[in-house]
């Protein structure tokens, strides 16, 4: 099927007043496939953005983020219902964040304010676009924060028994699986969501990479993904070292393990030679 060409410079619809958006983004999975909303009539391709609801629309990213714009909540159950197929390692419980979206052509600077609203000069929605790649961001790391601390929860608890010489797990399955859990987090927040990474829309617009630069610094997208990375490389840390403490101590059994066949072995020899009739 031909691709259609994506509508030239669309806007969102906004509500009557054209006063305020309301903007919901949802993490649902570990990754979207876009094949087929890319195939139909989109508004715009980078970020994919189609139309949603009655008057709204939807910005999805791959790594599994959708940002809904000016969409009741009725609509966004339908969309999502009709989403589902297309998602990749659906989340049991996703993560939600919302942004309220003020627009004020006479704003000077466009950033949240003290009441916690956006105020952008326009409903352009190519500004639209960049709020939901700070939003969407915002909530993927939002959800692997909260798996990075039910995690290190865990690792602690492995470092305490380390501190008490304790033995700990007696197999390393589990301890692998951490590891996993870990790798994981590392692979998909770096390598899939680029939280560190400015959008390609961005790139030739000064103002819109001004935009960028405020909303990333409102929402701390880089300090919060350093410290996830820290979490996670000192999580990773401490269980490969026990891990290995783990794989010594199996080491060491086999070879007392060795060494008592053959004492036994030594005792039966030794039996039979002088014993043995």
């Amino acid at each position: 099927m031909a691709q259609a060409p994506p509508e030239p410079h669309p806007r969102a619809v906004p509500p009557a007043d054209d006063k305020a958006l309301q903007m919901r983004t949802r993490f649902v999975g570990s990754r979207i496939d876009l094949r087929a909303f890319e195939s139909g009539k989109p508004l715009a391709l980078h970020p994919l953005t189609i139309r949603a609801g009655e008057h709204g629309l939807a910005v999805l990213f791959r790594f599994g983020a959708v940002a809904l714009v000016d969409v009741s909540p009725v609509e966004e159950a339908a969309f999502f219902e009709a989403l589902a197929p297309f998602v990749v390692g659906a989340l049991g419980r996703p993560e939600i964040e919302e942004a309220e979206i003020a627009i004020d052509p006479e704003v000077a600077t466009e950033r949240v304010d003290e009441n916690g609203v956006l105020r952008l000069r326009s409903s352009e929605l190519v500004r639209l676009q960049v709020v939901a790649h700070v939003l969407a961001k915002s909530t993927v790391l939002a959800w692997y924060e909260h798996r990075a601390t039910e995690l290190f929860d865990r690792v602690e608890a492995l470092a305490e028994e380390l501190q008490r010489g304790g033995r700990g797990p007696s197999s390393g399955r589990e301890l692998a699986r951490q590891i996993g859990d870990v790798l994981l987090a590392q692979t998909r927040t770096v390598g899939r969501v680029e939280v560190g990474e400015k959008p390609e829309i961005v790139w030739d617009d000064p103002d819109l990479d001004r935009l960028y630069d405020h909303l990333a610094a409102e929402y701390e997208l880089r300090d919060r993904d350093r410290a996830l990375a820290r979490k996670l490389e000192l999580a990773s840390h401490i269980v490969e070292t026990y891990l290995d403490l783990l794989q010594n101590r199996q080491s060491l059994r086999v070879e007392w393990y060795i060494v008592i066949l053959i004492v036994a072995e030594i005792a039966i020899v030794l039996y039979q030679i002088f014993f043995a009739k």
